[in-house]
Parts: structure tokens; C-alpha cells; sequence
């Protein structure tokens, strides 16, 4: 009776306690701040020794200036070039948006059909390499010849650009499923596609997530060359007007402003991988 009567009480204290939520730690918020003002520090020192003439090297209060300047209208100019910076970023986010998106389901597409068909990963991986390898201003201006100077070089500029590195990595995570979870499920009477769909996809998830947001930096990074040609309003096409007159603070701004927005993004895709992958990084 005894040896009964203890088995469920000794169930019950080798039940796995519930899962924590982490903590908040106040020094994970200060350190960033923290490099934020000592870079602050440094370049202001940097631009009041004297070493570089402030073309070249500004004070920080004055790009703050320009911020305000590049934001607002002020004696009768609005913003820069007759936009305001919010609506600058706005027109490089909506180009990077479509680039991506075209981009990236291409790529995400391209790479399950090379991770389950051997001979389209044959043929097709060699063209991938040398597109990979290309800068995009190798082909932006056959692009420009192509297509004109409108909005569709430059989509497809950014939708080549994250091609790639989307395709790749989704073609190494579809190569690298579990082999026993795949023979298992051919075993039970699961078909080509049920075993893609159901064993195949969940297992590249977590990979070709990295791969998408390897995808949206490189786009990202790409979007000064997308706005070489007829980029205003947009923030390449605001730093490359800045910089033919040496405006170097307006040009720090769009630099600073591609910078934060791109910080955003990854973290709202870090987000979406969170609630969409929740078994990454799990036994």
C-alpha cells in the first residue's frame, strides 16, 4: 500500500518545472547606451582636435542640425529636395520591400527545388555562385539600359541582390534534414510532397529564416547602388545628391537613418522567427 500510495507523489516531484521567462536585466539595455556615448564622445573629441577639416569630419551637432534641417521645413525649403526624411526612408523601404519579397520567395522556392532535385542543384548552383558573386553596380547599369531609370531597375537590383543568399541557404537546410525522420515518414506511406511538407520544411525553417534576413541586409546594404539614377525622394538617392556637393552631414544622416531602420527591421524579423520557429535551438 505504501509503494502505491508514494508513486504518485514521487511522479509528481519528478514533473519538469515550468519554463521561466528570462529575467530583465538592466546591464543587456545599458551596455548598447553605453557604446552610443562613449562613440559620441569619441567623434566628438575626434572633431575638435582639428586633425580633419569639419568637411570631412563634423561635430555631431551639427549633423543633429541637419537631421532637424533634412525633417522639417525651414525658410521656405522642405526637407531635402522637396521631401522630408520620413518620407525619403519611406520610398527605400517601399523599393527594398518589393525587392526582397521578389527576391526572397524566389529564392526561398529556388532553394527547395535545388535541396530535393539533385540534377536542378547541378545546373543550377554554378549560376547561383557567379550571381553571388557579382557587385550590384556590375549589373545596375545594364539594368538602367534595360529597364530605364523608373522604379523597376532598382526593385530588380534589390530582388537580385537578396536572391542569392536566400537560395542558399535554403538549399543547405533542405540538404541537411534528418535522414532517419525522412525514412521514417517514406516507411509510414508518406508521399514525395507530404514528406516535404510536413518533415522536410519544418526541419529548414530555422536556417532559411537566417538565410531571409541575410537577404534583407544584403538588399538593404544594396540600396545607395539602387538609388544611383532618379533615387530622389529616397535615402540613397539623398546621400548620393549630398555627397556630389560635400554635404557630409546630410550624408551621415542618411547613413544613420539606413542604419537604426535596418536595426529595426532585424529585430522585427528576429521577432517573427521567435513565433514562427519556436523549436530553434532545441533538443
Amino acid at each position: 500500500m505504501s509503494a502505491s500510495t508514494d508513486t504518485p507523489s514521487g511522479a509528481a516531484r519528478a514533473a519538469p518545472p515550468s519554463p521561466r521567462r528570462p529575467r530583465f536585466d538592466p546591464r543587456t539595455a545599458a551596455l548598447p547606451v553605453l557604446s552610443v556615448l562613449v562613440f559620441l564622445v569619441v567623434w566628438q573629441v575626434a572633431a575638435a582636435s582639428g586633425v580633419w577639416n569639419e568637411t570631412f569630419v563634423p561635430y555631431p551637432s551639427t549633423v543633429w542640425r541637419a537631421f532637424v534641417e533634412v525633417s522639417t521645413t525651414h525658410d521656405g525649403t522642405r526637407g531635402y529636395g522637396g521631401y522630408l526624411l520620413w518620407e525619403h526612408l519611406y520610398m527605400t523601404l517601399r523599393r527594398v520591400l518589393a525587392g526582397v519579397v521578389l527576391g526572397v520567395v524566389a529564392g526561398v522556392l529556388v532553394g527547395l527545388l535545388m535541396g530535393t532535385v539533385g540534377w536542378v542543384r547541378r545546373v543550377l548552383e554554378p549560376w547561383l555562385t557567379f550571381l553571388r558573386a557579382l557587385p550590384p553596380l556590375a549589373y545596375f547599369f545594364l539594368l538602367v539600359i534595360w529597364l530605364g531609370i523608373d522604379e523597376a531597375p532598382k526593385v530588380t537590383l534589390l530582388a537580385l541582390a537578396a536572391f542569392p543568399p536566400a537560395a542558399v541557404a535554403t538549399t543547405a537546410a533542405v540538404a541537411a534534414a534528418p535522414l532517419g525522420l525522412v525514412e521514417a515518414a517514406r516507411a509510414l506511406g508518406a508521399t514525395r510532397a507530404q514528406v516535404v511538407r510536413d518533415v522536410i520544411v519544418p526541419s529548414a525553417l530555422p536556417e532559411t529564416f537566417t538565410g531571409i534576413r541575410l537577404a534583407v541586409g544584403i538588399a538593404y546594404s544594396s540600396v545607395v547602388a539602387a538609388e544611383l539614377f532618379n533615387g530622389i525622394p529616397g535615402i540613397g538617392g539623398m546621400v548620393k545628391d549630398a555627397s556630389n556637393y560635400n554635404n557630409t552631414p546630410v550624408v551621415l544622416v542618411g547613413i544613420f537613418a539606413i542604419g537604426i531602420s535596418g536595426l529595426v527591421i532585424d529585430a522585427l524579423l528576429r521577432a517573427v522567427e521567435r513565433r514562427t520557429v519556436p523549436w530553434r535551438g532545441r533538443a
